[in-house]
């Protein structure tokens, strides 16, 4: 074994990080059984000599082997055959590159039919996509096949004056397609990630890759997954250097091969060093002090609750153990480190419920309208960016900008999530999260709970090694920085801005019957925040919901969909949240495509979780779309037609759709969470819609059973299908100009004033509107819906610039950008009037201006 001691020394002596595992020979095969770092399965850890013959390599079971001859050669130290050791080098290395080139294949394999549907009307995979995927693969292949070729007949001709080191030397002057292969790693790895995660048919085909078996081999194919494919590349950028170290050892210097192979080992090194650190060491396993490997499944950036406030950390988890760390503040121009908060071993980590003798901390929970406020604030510094980029010499503003929304979105990235994730060790203390989703929430317990179904032994870290661990996730980590938008690359997707609609149709797949329903997330400043509800369809394997939902998008790039079973058992309330945990079936999560869904028709889909598939279509209408408004063409209905037409002819002075949804919602809908927030479904809404256009005989009847979030969302239609804004395009400047005044009474008088200046019927129809949303408001405790909440909601319906400000100001800035600038001062708008004490129709007409009746 002196031999292997070696070669693992001079490995040790060429990496000062242990970036690379030496693994050779059967590395290929034993790999296959495993599958990427992301959660599913680890790798195997497999740590053999370099001199392992073909035969040897075939063989599936490398555990169980005996002794090869060249390792009974080694032990025996009978070093004066060496050029016989060189042959059994090479051989364990040919056999290496066989197993090597069909996992290439096996990556190719699939590349062409991709590319081929790529150019058709219903592509699996953009062509950009697939070029990103399988950037330099081909030439890899190709480089490497030639080499194999080359080499095979020597192997087979052996004797002593056979050379090969032109062969590596030719191998090693490619090398420059491998750098661009690591350059690329990074952004491939990524997009076949996101891929899979939108597209199911490519996700079935990115973890069934078949990988033939060595020519020798009993077993035909193996499967493995795209990702664990493309690291093999990663992986074999060292093994030509450690192979040629060997060969020298093995060949004498008077031979003709000896400055060959110098010459090759030569380039591979300066190679090696110029792209050591850029390597991606995601996949390296950082080995225990028993020899067992301990490797990164899954690491991200999460809010944890500790002493009674919230810190953000970066928690790693590992094949064995749960590791939670903090960035320590390191001086300019040094490397950043982590600092060990706790560890727990996957072994002592429970997620039982406390009893109620433990202690709770108190979750910190800001009001809704402080959230929101520093979402419109965000949205006005984005404005401010892109202009100031256009401007000359704006670079320095723009970073000042920049900067500051930095700031702002790691503090509503560290104040947002509010779902509680609490892990326990059972020997000690336990520890609480905040999530902003669901989603994230069930992805963590369901890695943890995968690796803890293996037998796991409790751990103990000492000090060093819990050094050497945090020292190590630096390089290990996969997740670098924390997701807000001021860390993404200019040239980035923004994502979408706009309402998504939404059809969950159905669900098959489950092995029982229950009560199920489905609730939609989407992808908010960084987080994800919950968006709609279907209802619950009781006890079937294969509900039809059909329901459709209009869902705001703030730069949103991801729908996801979760299906829960709903339970009704009491005994199952969560202490953390006081709330009844539902149970998860299955989620998925699909790319807002922005070339799929901003076409006029619907896109259908299915989302494939857990064996369960859910059916939906959606389609997109852009903020630019939904900001015009489209008289109704039929005079005789009330949505589309001016308020004053409306009341004229129902001889009214509030219109009876507002009276009666008013009356409903308060009626039962007052105590409904998240009440005028949680989406109606649309085909529910639709056909209000249509019973109040014709002033349906039953429509009270069908009011008394429709879901009150349908009649809410109504409600909110008929504000935002008004021919022009209930406080006028007209007011409109007036309003922005008033609520931006400073001094109190100057801002009082103004404010009045603008109301006094609206047609009668819509005050009457406004006053009726606040008075309501002050009594919803009352019940924010039950229902979560402060006033804050409220104006957000009705504030950008009731106020809106005019098209024809619009068509003034889109010189300067898009439709999209003006609504974005706006919209925090729509909302105060709103939010000063249901402030202000109660104000009357017959107080306003009555007082006396104190400035001019012109506005």
């Amino acid at each position: 074994m002196a031999f292997f001691f070696e070669a693992v020394c001079t490995v040790r002596t060429l990496f000062s990080t242990n970036d690379f595992n030496y693994t050779d020979g059967c590395e290929g095969e034993a790999a296959e059984d495993g599958k990427s770092h992301d959660g599913s399965e680890t790798l195997p850890y497999i740590d053999e000599s370099p001199t392992m013959s073909p035969q040897l390599c075939a063989s599936q079971e490398p555990d169980r082997l005996s002794p090869t001859p060249a390792v009974s050669l080694l032990a025996g130290g009978d070093f004066e055959k060496g050029l016989e050791m060189k042959k059994l080098v090479l051989s364990g290395f040919l056999a290496s590159e066989e197993i090597y080139i069909n996992q290439l294949d096996a990556l190719l394999l699939p590349m062409k039919p991709l590319k081929a549907t790529a150019t058709t009307s219903q592509p699996v995979l953009t062509m950009q996509q697939v070029e990103t995927i399988f950037y330099k693969i081909q030439d890899i292949f190709e480089i490497h096949k030639e080499f194999y070729d080359a080499l095979l007949p020597s192997i087979q001709q052996w004797d002593e004056k056979v050379t090969v080191g032109h062969l590596f030397s030719k191998l090693a002057s490619q090398l420059g397609v491998y750098k661009a292969f690591v350059d690329n790693y990074k952004i491939a790895l990524e997009t076949a990630e996101k891929c899979s995660q939108a597209n199911s048919q490519f996700q079935t085909i990115s973890e069934n890759l078949k990988v033939k078996g060595p020519k020798d081999s009993k077993d035909c194919t193996s499967i493995s997954s795209m990702e664990a494919l493309l690291y093999k590349p990663i992986d074999r950028v060292t093994r030509s250097t450690l192979v040629l170290h060997d060969l020298l050892k093995h060949t004498p210097k008077d031979h003709p091969d000896f400055p060959l192979l110098q010459d090759a080992l030569r380039i591979s090194q300066n190679f090696l060093s110029s792209i050591n650190e850029e390597i991606d060491p995601r996949r390296t396993a950082v080995t225990t002090p028993k020899g067992e490997a301990r490797q990164l499944v899954k690491d991200g950036f999460l809010v944890e609750v500790s002493e009674s406030s919230r810190k953000l950390r970066h928690v790693f988890l590992f094949t064995d153990l749960l590791l939670c760390a903090k960035m320590k503040k390191t001086a300019v121009g040094r490397h950043q480190q982590y600092e060990c908060k706790w560890y727990i071993p996957l072994a002592d980590l429970t997620f039982q419920t406390l009893d109620e003798t433990d202690s709770c901390p108190s979750i910190q929970v800001l009001p809704e309208y402080e959230i929101e406020e520093m979402k419109m604030k965000i949205s006005v510094l984005k404005n401010e960016i892109q202009k100031e980029k256009k401007a000359p010499k704006g670079q320095s503003r723009v970073d000042r900008l920049r900067k500051k929304m930095n700031e702002q979105e790691s503090w509503l990235l560290l104040h947002s999530p509010t779902i509680p994730f609490r892990i326990h060790n059972k020997h000690g203390k336990s520890f609480l999260f905040l999530l902003s989703s669901d989603y994230e929430r069930s992805e963590w317990r369901e890695s943890i709970q995968k690796l803890q179904k293996k037998d796991l032994q409790a751990c103990v870290l000492s000090s060093v090694e819990l050094q050497l661990l945090t020292s190590s996730c630096f390089k290990l980590r996969t997740v670098h920085n924390i997701p807000v938008t001021s860390n993404k690359d200019d040239d980035e997707t923004p994502g979408l801005y706009g309402f998504l609609h939404v059809i969950v149709h159905s669900a098959q797949g489950f092995k029982e019957s229950a009560n199920l329903y489905c609730t939609l997330e989407v992808d908010s400043f960084g987080y994800f925040v919950s968006k709609a509800k279907t209802r619950v369809f009781r006890d079937t394997m294969e509900p039809q919901w059909n329901e459709e939902f209009e869902i705001e998008l703030e730069g949103s790039q991801y729908l996801r969909i979760l299906c829960y079973e709903k339970c009704y058992d009491k005994s199952m309330l969560n202490k953390d949240d006081n709330e009844i945990v539902d149970k998860i079936m299955g989620k998925g999560q699909v790319q807002l495509d922005p070339q799929t869904v901003q076409s006029k028709n619907w896109h259908m889909d299915v989302i494939e979780m857990n064996g369960i598939k859910v059916e939906f279509s959606m389609k997109f209408t852009s903020r630019d779309l939904s900001l015009k408004r489209t008289p109704s063409k039929k005079q005789s209905g009330v949505f589309g037609v001016k308020i004053n037409v409306v009341t004229k002819r129902e001889r009214s002075k509030v219109p009876f759709i507002v009276r009666q949804c008013i009356e409903e919602v308060e009626k039962r809908g007052i105590d409904e969470v998240g009440i005028y927030r949680i989406s109606g479904v649309a085909t529910d809404i639709q056909t209000l819609k249509s019973a109040f256009d014709t002033n349906t005989k039953d429509m009270l009847v069908m009011l008394s059973d429709m879901d009150i979030n349908a009649i809410a969302g109504t409600f909110k239609l008929y504000f935002r299908e008004l021919p022009e804004p209930l406080l006028t395009d007209r007011l409109y400047p007036a309003f922005m100009e008033g609520i931006a005044l400073s001094d109190p009474a100057a801002k009082e008088n103004c404010m009045k004033h603008l109301l006094r200046s609206l047609p009668d019927p819509n005050l009457m129809t406004f006053l009726t509107l606040l008075e309501h949303l002050k009594r919803v408001a009352e019940k924010e405790p039950v229902n979560k819906m402060s006033l804050h909440n409220l104006a957000t909601v009705f504030g950008p319906t009731l106020l809106r610039p005019s098209e024809s400000e619009i068509t003034k100001a889109q010189h300067i800035m898009s439709a999209s950008d003006i609504w974005s600038h706006d919209v925090m001062a729509q909302v105060q708008v709103l939010l000063y009037y249901l402030q202000h004490s109660p104000i009357t129709f017959d107080e306003l007409k009555r007082n006396t201006l104190y400035f001019s009746t012109d506005v």
